[in-house]
């Protein structure tokens, strides 16, 4: 794995720190289009591998990884220096995907024909003839919007959209914002929705009602994978919802006036290049209808005579507005930008929340990770033999993931959903050939558990594996320590 040098090192720092957004590397907009040099281009992507974390596994991924860059940094150029847009596009986090993994890996809305054929239709935010609404909403300055989540690359948009709606309605109705579990979604929420796999809100809502509520984000918390559905935080009925209902479809004064009264979850179309890499202003680029992203309209206001809501997405603070964006309000389709108007629908709460249970039951204790039958790693780590001879391990060490990979290197270990080694690389990924990957997870921590007979057991194993005191079974795959006797102990520790 190359090292950086000091000099090299310090100038990427600088050049990170200079851009006003750690998160989106800023660029020279008066260069013309087709005058950024490879050595400019080079510097850019150079500070946005450091400011993401960024690395690659595949022998050429890089270079290709800095083509798509390229490819993506000239887009992004030719539309900042469209006049009158309104908007302007950054070299985000997505800077090097091409747009299809962009749409493989970050939408999550299911498509329409898995959708309910019966809704739950309510006139209470249909439109009145001469009825009056604020000029302007703002939910986050209610109080009634957490901060930013982040759902990574688990297609769970779905949860997260639903869960700020019922966060938002809760801190309306009882005064208290409870930021509330989007995992217990994506894992026990299994009769229509499909976890990482995408899913719709309605469904959702549902769950949350049959189940008789939802538990904390704090209890219950997100990992950004598929997993187990816990029983025990399930039970954990923190905040209710008493039922939900969908705004009138195709009528953006109708969305006007529930959003007026609340957060509202809608589907749109993200797909575009211009979604993909939007980082402010107010956003009216390229999009169609086709569903495929689930957020929440948390207001809506006008700047310079443009009427704009106000949209919390889920991909962290570090995209677009600090996670928000801005998209058009009131255009002349029905379907409204990017088909915001077709599907949006809300929780209903009047009730109080049930009376505070405390904390949950205690999930069972998972058992620690068994190495052999001397030595053990705390639980949540994963046993990962340091030191290995004739299919025998003398010394282990504690990988602090669980459920992990050990690298063939005795040293390393990888994420279960990132299992593949790249012992040379530093770094792991999804599967053989994946260019895309994480870095690995170093220096085990080395076992202090079992009693000290064993360990010296051990080391003696280690010292002489071929002596006539050990004895190797084919059948039970271990070494017999029957003919190890007290006295070679004793001589081992006066030795050592």
């Amino acid at each position: 794995m190359k090292t950086l040098t000091l000099p090299l090192l310090l100038l990427l720092l600088l050049t990170v720190a200079a851009a006003t957004d750690m998160s989106i590397i800023t660029y020279d907009e008066t260069h013309a289009v087709g005058f950024k040099t490879d050595d400019e281009a080079t510097t850019l992507f150079e500070s946005w591998l450091v400011t993401h974390g960024k690395s690659y596994n595949a022998l050429g991924e890089e270079e290709k990884r800095f083509q798509i860059f390229k490819n993506n940094l000239r887009y992004i150029d030719e539309q900042n220096l469209v006049e009158d847009r309104g908007f302007k596009l950054g070299l985000n986090k997505f800077a090097d995907l091409t747009n299809e993994e962009y749409r493989s890996k970050y939408t999550g809305i299911k498509s329409k024909d898995l959708r309910k054929k019966v809704s739950a239709k309510s006139g209470r935010y249909a439109t009145l003839s001469g009825e009056s609404l604020p000029e302007s909403v703002d939910w986050r300055e209610s109080g009634a919007v957490a901060t930013v989540k982040d759902q990574g690359s688990c297609g769970s948009c779905w949860a997260f959209s639903t869960i700020s709606a019922v966060e938002g309605i809760n801190q309306i109705a009882t005064g208290k914002l409870i930021t509330l579990s989007e995992q217990e979604l994506v894992d026990c929420d299994r009769s229509y929705n499909e976890g990482c796999n995408g899913g719709l809100m309605d469904y959702a809502f549902e769950f949350i009602i049959n189940n008789g509520g939802i538990d904390t984000d704090v209890d219950y918390p997100y990992t950004g994978r598929d997993g187990k559905c816990d029983q025990y935080r399930k039970n954990a009925k923190v905040v209710t919802i008493d039922s939900y209902e969908d705004v009138p479809a195709y009528d953006e004064l109708a969305l006007k006036k529930a959003a007026a009264n609340q957060p509202i979850s809608v589907a749109i179309e993200a797909s575009g290049r211009d979604f993909q890499f939007y980082d402010s202003g107010i956003f009216t680029g390229k999009c169609g209808i086709a569903l495929d992203h689930g957020v929440v309209v948390v207001g809506y206001g006008t700047e310079n005579g443009k009427d704009y809501w106000i949209v919390r997405n889920s991909w962290g603070a570090d995209w677009g507005e600090n996670g928000y964006l801005r998209m058009e309000r009131g255009i002349s389709s029905k379907t409204g930008i990017c088909g915001i108007a077709i599907e949006p629908s809300y929780p209903v709460k009047t009730g109080v929340n049930p009376p505070n249970p405390g904390p949950s039951p205690p999930t069972p204790k998972t058992p620690e990770s068994v190495c052999d039958e001397y030595y053990t790693c705390p639980m949540s780590t994963t046993c990962c033999c340091m030191y290995e001879y004739y299919g025998y391990c003398f010394a282990w060490g504690c990988c602090p993931l669980e459920g992990a990979s050990c690298c063939d290197d005795g040293y390393s270990c990888c994420p279960h959903d990132y299992p593949v080694c790249n012992v040379r690389a530093g770094t792991c990924s999804m599967k053989y050939n994946n260019p895309l990957g994480v870095r690995q997870s170093s220096a085990f921590l080395q076992l202090q558990t079992g009693n000290t007979e064993a360990k010296e057991r051990r080391l003696l194993l280690k010292k002489n594996p071929k002596g006539p005191r050990v004895m190797f079974s084919g059948k039970t795959g271990a070494y017999s320590r029957d003919k190890i006797t007290t006295a070679e102990l004793v001589r081992f520790r006066y030795e050592h």
